[in-house]
């Protein structure tokens, strides 16, 4: 073997143990910024949610929301789905820190810690950026443009909410820009949800959401810095872990004894009679008239969805009244609507409302789930998201 062929085998060698030892050092850095993601005091404590048995790890690229059987409750649903939150406070994550390129911003003001953070930053307005939940980039046009100059951005998808605003000077408000936005802005920032109900946002969509913004920024021409996309990838899985712990529902079980059956035209009948609609997701839906909010929705308990030939067709052992705490801007209220529409439908259609044991639901068993309603709705507001918010909706959002 000669030299040449023993120092090319050398130096193929310390390549290979190169690449090994910097492919562990990275490991290590992303390991210290994910900690340092969250203040010691700061550690999620344990809340079980709707699905905290089935629940399977957010998938991007596909259909699947973050709960794979939330749609279609099984047979077995139980009647209902939460377990006593844990007493300590869940705190938001350090996500103030990492905000790109926006410390003129009015809503972005100084690094906050995350057990501090005013509650009032729990209810942001659907109109103003919400630097902790979303990837927020500023682009300073070197002269006012209109909000058409962005249409683009405007008209963009990444798989994640998009919102862009403006401003026309400093001590204006933020103003949600659409394509007829009227007026000049002198200040644009964009933002990108970071979590939703169909998981964290991936790299790849921040990424994506970066080079639509590095587009438009020269057409301005405005001032460009992008974010770290790392850390703003940590920052979404980390936003996603806190709302996973913090996402419950509520379900009430309606059933006919065995071998009984409810007729699908009978169901849709008495659901109609008591205000729900038939919704194209395949459960009944009771909407608040005012705001267009769903209060709870009645759901087939076999996992077929309902249609309307399903219900001329055939009949079914069950249903399921369902809850969805943090898409309520008063739960508990709620929760005891639903449990005076649940009774009185069970009572209609001769069923029973039971539990995952088939036992009948008595006062002190819905004592408990109300308990458990308003726990829930603690923890959210404890890490200042508040229920039915615009960033709980934004948040728990499939």
């Amino acid at each position: 073997m000669s030299s040449l062929q023993i120092g090319l085998i050398i130096a193929g060698i310390l390549l290979v143990i190169g690449v090994i030892a910097y492919n562990r050092w990275q490991e290590r850095r992303l390991t210290r910024k994910l900690r340092a993601m969250r203040a010691p005091d700061a550690a999620p404590a344990p809340l079980a949610t709707a699905r905290a048995l089935d629940r399977v790890e957010p998938t991007l690229g596909t259909d699947d929301t973050r709960y794979a059987s939330e749609r279609h409750p099984s047979d077995s649903a139980p009647a209902f789905r939460a377990a006593p939150v844990a007493e300590s406070a869940v705190a938001m994550p350090d996500v103030a820190q990492s905000v790109v390129d926006v410390a003129p911003v009015d809503v972005v003001t100084s690094p906050l810690a995350p057990a501090r953070v005013a509650a009032a930053s729990g209810a942001k307005s659907e109109t103003e950026p919400d630097h902790e939940i979303e990837c927020i980039i500023r682009l300073q046009p070197a002269s006012p443009v209109p909000a058409g100059a962005v249409g683009a951005g405007l008209h963009a998808r990444v798989g994640k909410s998009l919102r862009w605003f403006g401003r026309a000077d400093a001590r204006s408000d933020w103003r949600r820009l659409s394509s007829d936005t009227p007026g000049l802005f002198s200040d644009v920032i964009a933002c990108m949800l970071l979590a939703d109900r169909n998981g964290a946002a991936s790299r790849a969509q921040i990424e994506s959401f970066t080079r639509i913004v590095a587009d438009i920024a020269p057409t301005l021409p405005a001032a460009f810095s992008p974010p770290d996309i790392e850390r703003e990838t940590a920052r979404a899985e980390s936003l996603d872990r806190l709302c996973a712990d913090l996402d419950v529902q509520i379900g009430i079980t309606l059933q006919k004894p065995d071998p009984g059956s409810i007729a699908g035209t009978r169901l849709r009948g008495v659901a109609e009679a008591s205000g729900f609609r038939l919704a194209p997701g395949g459960r009944f839906e009771l909407v608040q008239e005012d705001t267009g909010v769903v209060q709870y929705t009645v759901q087939n308990l076999r996992p077929d969805p309902f249609t309307v030939e399903s219900l001329r067709l055939t009949a079914t052992n069950g249903v399921v009244f369902v809850l969805d705490v943090a898409r309520l801007a008063d739960p508990v209220r709620v929760f005891d609507q639903m449990k005076l529409a649940a009774k009185r439908m069970a009572v209609t259609l001769g069923a029973e409302l039971v539990d995952d044991n088939r036992r009948v639901l008595d006062d002190a068993a819905f004592a408990s789930i109300r308990g458990q309603v308003e726990e829930a709705a603690d923890a959210l507001r404890a890490v200042h998201i508040e229920p039915g918010s615009a960033r709980a909706l934004a948040l728990f959002t499939a």
